[in-house]
């Protein structure tokens, strides 16, 4: 999103939370951030990193908005019921008494993203990569009895199945679709028709529902200096589900290679109709970029390039169903 935040700013909200004052010189803006403002800043006590949530007026997927919102109670969800390496939070303001957005600090992990790993050798990524699975497995292992995105932020009603669930959330992506002028009435109604279209592939298993990242990307795993994952980041995308959905997104990430299942201790699963079910949840990602690039970062023809595309996998999602 940019760094907009003076110095003064960031410097009153670290000294009403933490009752230190930094100094400019001790503030860095973090350039890798996709979402949110984000910032390092150097304390007497250790690093610490700022990540400021995008204005109201933002263009959101319907649930980007406050997602921010369930983050601390994830943090300590994760701290305390599995290893995943995840930053303390130190403070969660919402109050907007401070600042017109909401705000998190937490304390600076070490290691760097995974994207500035140049130079990896061949096993070094992999033995990354395992251990990504092992702690995804654990973090799959989460239960819960409702699914979908039941955060704080509440984007949407809690479903007592999967297929509700993701149903709900396939119908409300659309919806911001057509929001932004990204689909025809037309196109709307041919990808709604498509899930509703598709009931045996989403047969209800009866699997509880399984807490999930949805955003494990190279940008979002640190690495220390030893090639061990020292951090998992931004689990703001959090919902409940099925890990077929993880799954879909760990494919298009690039991260599920052989010696990520390796550390899952599973396979993916092959037959027919997760196969099917595989490309709805790719469709429902590549998706949301139609939302992205259009409304909100102002770049129709890259908006254009991603309705093609999934257009053309829900044409074939469609022949799929048909046969």
């Amino acid at each position: 999103m940019g760094s907009s935040l003076q110095f003064d700013v960031i410097a009153a909200l670290v000294r009403a939370h933490l009752g230190q004052s930094p100094e400019r010189e001790a503030v860095r803006p973090i350039a890798t951030g996709k979402f949110n403002e984000s910032y390092e800043i150097a304390l007497d006590t250790g690093p610490v990193v700022l990540r400021v949530a995008p204005p109201d007026s933002t263009v959101f997927c319907f649930y980007e908005r406050r997602m921010m919102r369930q983050e601390p109670q994830i943090h300590a969800m994760l701290s305390a019921r599995t290893g995943v390496p995840v930053p303390e939070i130190l403070a969660a303001d919402f109050s907007r008494n401070l600042l017109d957005r909401d705000f998190l600090i937490m304390r600076r992990l070490i290691g760097m993203p995974l994207t500035e790993c140049r130079g990896m050798a061949v096993s070094e990524y992999a033995a990354v990569l395992r251990q990504i699975g092992s702690y995804l497995r654990e973090v799959h292992a989460l239960q819960g009895t409702q699914y979908g995105y039941l955060g704080e932020h509440r984007p949407m009603r809690p479903a007592a199945t999967w297929p509700e669930a993701f149903g709900r959330m396939w119908d409300l992506l659309v919806a911001d679709i057509v929001a932004v002028d990204g689909y025809t009435e037309e196109e709307a109604s041919f990808v709604r028709t498509l899930y509703a279209e598709a009931g045996a592939q989403f047969q209800d298993s009866g699997r509880a529902a399984c807490f999930l990242h949805m955003d494990i990307w190279h940008q979002n795993i640190l690495v220390d200096e030893r090639g061990k994952v020292s951090g998992i980041l931004d689990w703001d995308r959090a919902l409940w589900g099925d890990p077929e959905i993880e799954f879909a997104v760990l494919e298009y990430c690039g991260i599920s290679k052989r010696p990520f299942w390796q550390g899952y201790g599973a396979e993916r699963p092959r037959d027919a109709a997760a196969q099917v079910r595989g490309l709805f949840f790719l469709l429902y990602e590549i998706q949301k970029y139609i939302v992205i690039r259009k409304g909100r970062n102002g770049r129709p023809e890259e908006a254009a390039r991603y309705k093609r595309q999934a257009l053309q996998l829900a044409r074939n999602i469609a022949r799929l169903n048909a046969g």
